[in-house]
């Protein structure tokens, strides 16, 4: 057990000799104070001070207990996304009630794509892992499984060992696909990314192998059946591919596909957020919803009721739960969560 000022190292051991007890009781003055007199502890604390220890290693007494009680939460976002977007936060919230009842704690892993995301893994003084909707390459996935641990992604991809809880994306984005591109001859996505790469773009007609992030996969196969079921050809559907799920990046995205030549007369979001931004678009643009341009969105968040938007309805924070007791070593009651269409004022009837 040991602590540092600057390059000096200091040991317990060094602390109870200044203090003039034994390692036994200064150890006992961290780990089990209940066994110290309060003379004694006072004598290892101010030595403590003295040398600059801040006490025992946290990972190290838990991998001696066996157990931190904690779950880390791996998040390919910046961290201010998890207290942002409101998918994260019902998603969070959910693993936070198996936390609050079971007695465990929660660490958030913020992922940035450089070098050091595997070594935050490996450091995680965790009992499990919770990884959020990530990409089929993502190098942190092998860590976590290296790591030996109870881990659960969420969304996808799918790995071996790892538990997996999800609703059928695919089946889902056809379903309200199928409501937005009703009556209409040329839709469009508004898309989450197709890579970790986060590149913006307007494409069309994408194909669906190509894309790296299995959600967004999913969607878009989803979409492209509905499309195709309805006599359009997936060439002809037109993808905005945003960076982020964001309302801001959205409106931009779908201000530029209103303005072309050829307007989107259905616009198929993949987030409520975004759908938010595509209808603060149409209104900029003096379109119509749903006469001029039908809009859907994904989650039935607040904000879906509030611009009455037709909407894939999933719990997030059901989901949550389910990772949350995959992570602590616990089945799940189901890996599959349930998803509805609320049809609202948003689509043509």
């Amino acid at each position: 057990m040991e602590s540092s000022v600057g390059s000096k190292r200091v040991t317990l051991a060094q602390v109870a000799e200044l203090a003039g007890v034994s390692i036994m009781t200064a150890s006992y003055t961290y780990n089990q104070p209940n066994r110290v007199s309060e003379q004694a502890r006072s004598k290892v604390l101010a030595a403590a001070a003295q040398l600059g220890y801040a006490g025992p290693n946290a990972s190290a007494r838990s991998l001696r207990r066996g157990s931190t009680r904690t779950l880390g939460v791996v998040m390919g976002e910046h961290l201010s996304y998890a207290f942002e977007d409101p998918g994260a936060v019902s998603f969070l919230a959910g693993i936070a009630d198996i936390c609050a009842e079971l007695g465990y704690g929660m660490t958030i892993l913020p992922i940035t794509g450089a070098a050091e995301d595997v070594l935050r893994i490996n450091d995680a003084a965790v009992d499990g892992f919770i990884v959020w909707t990530t990409s089929d390459d993502d190098p942190i996935l092998a860590a976590v499984q290296a790591m030996k641990r109870p881990a659960v992604v969420h969304g996808g991809p799918a790995v071996p060992g790892l538990e997996l809880v999800s609703i059928d994306n695919r089946a889902a984005a056809r379903a309200v696909g199928t409501i937005a591109f009703a009556r209409t001859r040329h839709p469009a996505v508004v898309s989450q990314p197709l890579s970790r790469d986060r590149i913006s773009m307007i494409i069309s007609g994408a194909d669906v192998t190509d894309v790296l992030f299995p959600v967004t996969r999913d969607r878009l196969a989803g979409y492209r059946q509905a499309a195709e079921e309805g006599g359009i050809a997936w060439r002809d559907v037109i993808i905005a591919v945003c960076a982020r799920n964001d309302a801001a990046e959205a409106e931009r995205m779908a201000a530029t596909l209103l303005a072309s030549a050829q307007p989107p007369d259905a616009i198929a979001a993949m987030s409520d957020q975004q759908a938010a931004g595509v209808v603060r678009a149409a209104r900029a643009a003096g379109r119509a919803i749903p006469d001029d341009v039908a809009v859907t969105g994904w989650d039935d968040a607040a904000v879906a009721a509030e611009l009455g938007l037709t909407t894939v309805a999933q719990s997030l924070r059901t989901q949550g739960a389910a990772c949350a007791l995959a992570a602590i070593g616990q089945k799940p009651n189901s890996h599959t969560g349930s998803w509805s269409i609320v049809r609202r004022s948003s689509t043509r009837r």
